[in-house]
């Protein structure tokens, strides 16, 4: 079955667009991929959609601000479709199904909330293809986290590329996350800590621009060890799994009052050692960590990662997967699943009582 997937992350950057082919157990192709990117008033609108979703308590409320937001994303799905299926040279009866995620504006799974922006059925009457959407909020009512929702799809990955067990694949978003398969094919995921939102917004503070390129700022910084100690002491770090975590739980100024290049060091430090002390959980440590999302590019990250975990760690593109659009190709893959009712979702990945079908199909 040939699908489409599109993911808006947390960084809030654009919508990746990635075509596969799977029947929702196994990979058996990958088709090209696309990129819509957000312009500077678009990523506005989604930062102030993002503070006043923290607002929330009811998920299908929309305030005027919340609901022009929601059309906005909409719309930018739409478009990165039309798009990539223009570029290619696809007619849309050659796809089956699109995976849509939508924009996380909220993530409060203790509250049993979880809000993602975005009409699913607006956007399967644009495209004329049956669309998979709200994926996370079936899991989220039973009392699961709501996230990750990819443990399935990094599986399949790992199983067609015969990589070495126990493995660790970690993506690095806004949020980080990480797999754990075991050597039976067991799942462990769960949210680790921040990825790089953190250090996204400290360099949007400092810089005007909203990323550390290449980790080069981080590089020639040094961590401030007393702030890094202080913050492995919160109580997420020792809860046990499944958990996850909302993109606002840490905010950058927790580094103070100190110099570009220090802050960027601590908060990179931060994230790569908050990844590291997920293998606490385990029986057994990873043969190998694979690292993809937007972290993947950066050097000193996977430095400072593999320094903390004394493993080998690669990135995506090193095992032959594709870091930049793991997480659209794998709701592909999840919408694939939803509309054969097969689980995303087991007790070992969100905390879901039983494994748990999720989306909601509009035909």
């Amino acid at each position: 079955m040939r699908a489409i997937g599109l993911m808006s992350g947390t960084s809030m950057d654009g919508v990746d667009v990635a075509l596969l082919d799977t029947d929702g157990e196994t990979v058996t192709g990958f088709g090209p991929t696309g990129y819509r990117a957000y312009s500077e008033d678009e990523r506005s609108l989604l930062r102030a959609a993002l503070k006043e979703g923290a607002l929330l308590t009811d998920r299908t409320a929309r305030t005027p601000l919340l609901a022009k937001a929601e059309d906005l994303v909409t719309r930018a799905h739409a478009e990165a479709v039309e798009l990539f299926l223009d570029r290619n040279g696809l007619a849309r009866s050659d796809v089956a199904v699109v995976g849509f995620h939508g924009q996380t504006v909220l993530h409060r799974p203790e509250l049993k909330l979880t809000v993602q922006i975005g009409d699913g059925l607006a956007l399967r009457q644009r495209l004329g293809i049956p669309v998979v959407h709200d994926l996370r909020q079936a899991d989220v009512a039973a009392g699961g986290q709501g996230a990750p929702l990819v443990p399935v799809f990094h599986r399949a990955l790992a199983d067609a590329a015969g990589l070495p067990r126990p493995l660790a694949v970690v993506n690095i978003g806004g949020v980080a996350n990480i797999t754990f398969i075991d050597a039976d094919g067991g799942l462990l995921a769960f949210d680790t800590g921040p990825g790089n939102a953190l250090l996204d917004d400290w360099m949007a503070e400092r810089t005007g621009t909203a990323v550390d390129a290449g980790g080069a700022t981080a590089a020639r910084g040094r961590p401030d060890e007393t702030i890094l100690a202080w913050l492995l002491v919160h109580p997420y770090f020792a809860r046990r799994p499944p958990k996850s975590l909302d993109r606002n739980a840490f905010a950058h100024r927790i580094v103070g009052n100190v110099a570009t290049e220090d802050g960027a060091a601590t908060l990179a430090a931060f994230t790569a050692r908050s990844i590291a002390r997920g293998a606490d959980f385990l029986k057994a440590p990873p043969a190998l960590w694979v690292v993809c999302g937007g972290g993947a590019k950066n050097p000193t990250l996977l430095g400072l990662l593999a320094q903390a975990t004394g493993a080998e760690v690669k990135t995506g593109e090193d095992v032959g997967w594709s870091s930049d659009f793991l997480e659209a190709q794998a709701f592909a893959f999840l919408a694939v699943r939803s509309m054969k009712s097969l689980p995303l979702t087991y007790p070992s990945t969100t905390g879901v009582p039983a494994p748990m079908t999720g989306g909601i199909l509009a035909v």
